[in-house]
């Protein structure tokens, strides 16, 4: 059997690509070993969101297309896809001052479009009550803004239908054994139901996310990837202590966090740890868990936390190595070839929940010359997205 375009893995970004590339008139297989969404897919803030704190590094576009997409998953997935007001709070001794915050704020309208999902205001003191439990003690201002909040996993899901019902195939689970580079396509071995069958295919996409390293060393001829580290990001989720959305500043190290209630629970996240070791190892550690905490009460003393039943998750991103903080490093996706001139074997790795979309386009654009011409199906940007 032979397809256009193999993709390896369901996860948000498999699932995009296998959406966009049957929307493009391919031909199309999707391998899954687990589930879909089983990794970092499901383990995300569950926001759809521009990227407030990426501002503090300059990643303006990475921002500007993220509040793009977020507005279009509004209108496509509606059912899926919500608004909800989050407040930032800001102290005596918050890093950021009320005018950083204010200008912060201001250049993501902008960045909207100055859209009607990007407005914000100053809460006036006298509704500071209504944010039950927020410590009141050096308060100087609160903001009030809006992000989009989903079930990551669902939304996965409801891209993967999506590009089913334009024609993909999808095994799950399938446990992809090897692949072999040719002039002319790519043949890959798989195991489905018991049995090793195999393919081939004029492209080979790797999105099998923080799995990316040991899907290649599976490939021949071999092909290496620049230098990447797996970044932990950890979840506590508790019951419903909250019925409000919150953006906090973390007392030990100033980083972002959240805490929103999702699905009658509240969720607190995220961490940055560097993971070592296999993909699915990850756990939310004791030391992450103190932290999620500590920063919980920080900002509601007077919940009584001893005894509330807390369980954690965690998922993986894939970032660049580098010195600096994972906090302070580069979010755009990381897509790299065996061949620029005419590219058999792609490998996605990062890249963000709300920017799927577009992620998938650039690596579609990546592979254009190994693929063959098309009839397109339909535009991405049109299709809706429905709940199972």
């Amino acid at each position: 059997m032979h397809y256009d375009v193999v993709v390896i893995g369901a996860g948000i970004q498999g699932a995009g690509v296998a959406q966009a590339a049957t929307a493009a008139g391919y031909s199309v297989l999707v391998l899954e070993q687990q589930a879909i969404a089983a990794g970092t897919s499901s383990k995300s803030s569950k926001l759809i969101h521009g990227g407030l704190r990426y501002l503090e590094s300059a990643q303006f576009g990475l921002v500007r297309e993220s509040l793009r997409e977020r507005a279009l998953l509004l209108k496509l997935a509606p059912d899926l896809v919500k608004l909800q007001p989050l407040h930032i709070p800001i102290y005596q001794d918050s890093k950021r001052s009320p005018l950083t915050i204010r200008a912060g704020l201001s250049l993501y309208s902008v960045l909207a479009g100055l859209s009607n999902t990007a407005h914000f205001r100053s809460l006036p003191q006298q509704e500071w009550d209504s944010l039950t439990g927020l410590k009141q003690d050096g308060l100087r201002e609160v903001f009030r803004y809006y992000e989009a909040q989903t079930d990551d996993a669902a939304l996965t899901a409801a891209v993967l239908r999506s590009a089913q019902s334009l024609g993909a195939e999808v095994l799950i689970p399938a446990r992809f054994v090897a692949a072999r580079v040719q002039d002319k396509h790519c043949e890959i071995d798989y195991e489905f139901q018991g049995q090793q069958q195999t393919v081939t295919a004029n492209v080979l996409m790797n999105c099998s996310g923080p799995w990316a390293l040991d899907v290649l060393a599976r490939v021949t001829p071999a092909h290496h990837l620049p230098a990447v580290e797996l970044v932990q990001g950890s979840h506590l989720l508790l019951p419903p202590l909250l019925d409000q959305y919150f953006y906090l500043e973390a007392p030990q190290d100033k980083r972002a966090i959240f805490v929103l209630p999702w699905k009658q629970q509240l969720l607190i996240g995220t961490t940055e740890t560097i993971h070592h070791g296999a993909p699915e190892a990850a756990r939310c550690l004791d030391s992450e868990k103190a932290y999620l905490l500590h920063t919980l009460k920080h900002y509601f003393p007077a919940l009584d936390l001893s005894g509330v039943p807390v369980t954690g998750f965690a998922g993986l991103r894939v970032l660049p190595r580098s010195e600096k903080s994972a906090f302070f490093r580069p979010r755009e996706v990381l897509l790299d070839v065996d061949n620029a001139e005419c590219p058999r074997v792609l490998s996605l790795m990062g890249g963000k929940l709300t920017t799927y979309r577009p992620t998938a386009q650039m690596a579609l654009d990546r592979v254009h010359a190994a693929l063959p011409e098309r009839q397109a199906r339909a535009d991405t940007a049109q299709l809706p997205l429905y709940p199972e």
